[in-house]
């Protein structure tokens, strides 16, 4: 279903998160699932992941992870702050204890000047606190938007799980 790398990258995640005991926790807007679909096509994975979050609305997020509506109307849905409340918001909704998020522009509309098609914005949220990230990744057309939002996504689950 997905490319190789995107397995390896699942794959290895899936590996170091059953040897660390750890279960993940997804929050995901552009992506729509793909972050938790390319763990879930992975033998094993129930083993480690807890659950996936698609709040692709403002009200989704809102209601199921509990980021604040003024963070929102203040820094705009995708925004370091609400990535980081995303989250914060998945693991403290689920039974996991590392989670990753992913708000973003996927185009092909939607973008403006201070936030362009292909800007994507990424939080990991574990023991050891969370980490943004932050990537233009171009008007690269949709699907190469949201598939390189998924690699991102899973090298810094990895990241963490290394850590």
């Amino acid at each position: 279903m997905f490319a190789e790398d995107i397995d390896i990258l699942a794959s290895q995640i899936i590996s170091a998160a059953m040897d660390r005991g750890v279960m993940i926790a997804t929050a995901e807007s552009c992506t729509g699932g793909l972050v938790s679909a390319a763990l879930t096509a992975i033998p094993g994975s129930s083993a480690v992941l807890d659950r996936g979050f698609v709040t692709y609305s403002n009200a989704a997020k809102i209601e199921m992870l509990d980021v604040s509506a003024s963070l929102i109307a203040i820094h705009g849905a995708v925004s370091e702050a609400v990535a980081e409340a995303m989250a914060r918001g998945a693991v403290s909704r689920s039974a996991a204890q590392l989670s990753i998020s992913v708000t973003g522009i996927a185009g092909p509309g939607g973008g403006s000047d201070d936030k362009p098609v292909g800007l994507v914005h990424f939080a990991a949220c574990g023991p050891a606190g969370t980490v943004h990230a932050r990537h233009r990744f171009g008007d690269i057309g949709r699907e190469g938007i949201r598939l390189a939002s998924v690699r991102t996504a899973l090298a810094m689950l990895l990241d963490q799980l290394r850590a």
